[in-house]
């Protein structure tokens, strides 16, 4: 058995979700100038948690309940948030940002082969792999040569994204053991823990009652938090429950596009012909993964009898 086809729910939520984690790029950027990175990520999940407890009893989700639930919403918190959040941003300190997307951008890799070696519904097949690869090559058309430049240099930075990546890996097939919790109660109790773990961080090494952030900061933060963070993640197990682990990574590979694109919507920042190569990699790499056209192609019984 096979990941899930990708329908066009599918496709509609995969870019949805694209384009709120995409929009973060610009967020952090702007939120960057004032605020530094623990407090950002520590304060973005706050807002996430106290938006999303609003907001269940309004959709007549319930809050998360026992303590295996919690349990399981811990390991959540800790894989999809506080671990690659952490890493990535102690990453890139010593490596580019396009090198990050570059890398962030194994993530699909890192789930269809940790799903192969531990599920049994999602194995790994030469047109998923291939498809996986085409989406890789995509994003790397897209950041451009400049970002391979310095690879090898920052090797711990390296590391580290790659570590970001496999740790989101291990939370998309984590995530079967709360599948059937709606997708608002998990959201909600995996970045509340996210919370509780990153502002201890914030107040040991950046003293944030010392900051002064002025207004675009402090909104820059509070989108992070609401769209980037709490509807996106809102989508994100949605999207899982439908599509499957690994079909639901290859969101990393279409966040760069998207982030170009919203560059473009909104700065003005023209893209290249690059741009355009990038997406239609990425496209067929997604339509590999997807695998029904090979489907398709492949001849029925009746037509070989």
């Amino acid at each position: 058995m096979s990941a899930p086809t990708m329908s066009a729910r599918t496709w509609a939520l995969l870019v949805l979700l694209a384009t709120l984690w995409g929009g973060s790029f610009f967020l952090s950027k702007l939120a960057l100038a004032e605020v530094p990175p623990f407090t950002i990520v520590g304060t973005r999940a706050v807002v996430a948690a106290i938006f999303l407890g609003g907001l269940l009893p309004l959709l007549g989700l319930p809050f998360p309940r026992g303590r295996v639930l919690w349990g399981h919403l811990f390991v959540l918190g800790v894989l999809n948030n506080t671990v690659p959040f952490g890493l990535i941003v102690w990453g890139q300190q010593y490596i580019s940002a396009g090198l990050s997307a570059l890398l962030n951008g194994t993530t699909p890799l890192f789930t269809v082969l940790l799903a192969h070696l531990l599920t049994h519904d999602e194995k790994l097949n030469p047109a998923k792999v291939g498809g996986i690869l085409l989406g890789l090559a995509g994003v790397g058309v897209l950041v451009g040569p400049g970002a391979l430049a310095g690879i090898g240099q920052g090797i711990a930075g390296e590391l580290a994204v790659l570590g970001a990546a496999l740790s989101y890996g291990l939370a998309a097939l984590y995530y079967r053991r709360v599948r059937t919790v709606p997708a608002g109660t998990i959201a909600f109790g995996q970045l509340l823990w996210c919370a509780v773990l990153m502002m201890p961080l914030s107040f040991m090494f950046e003293q944030p009652w010392t900051l002064r952030p002025g207004p675009a900061s402090i909104g820059a933060i509070l989108l992070l938090g609401i769209a980037c963070t709490s509807l996106a993640y809102f989508i994100y197990f949605r999207l899982l429950r439908i599509a499957g682990p690994t079909n639901a990574s290859l969101v990393t590979q279409l966040n760069p596009v998207m982030a170009m694109l919203l560059g473009f919507m909104f700065l003005g920042e023209v893209p290249g012909w690059n741009a355009y190569v990038a997406l239609a990699l990425i496209v067929a790499g997604f339509t590999l993964v997807d695998g029904r056209i090979l489907r398709r192609q492949r001849p029925s019984t009746s037509d070989m009898a």
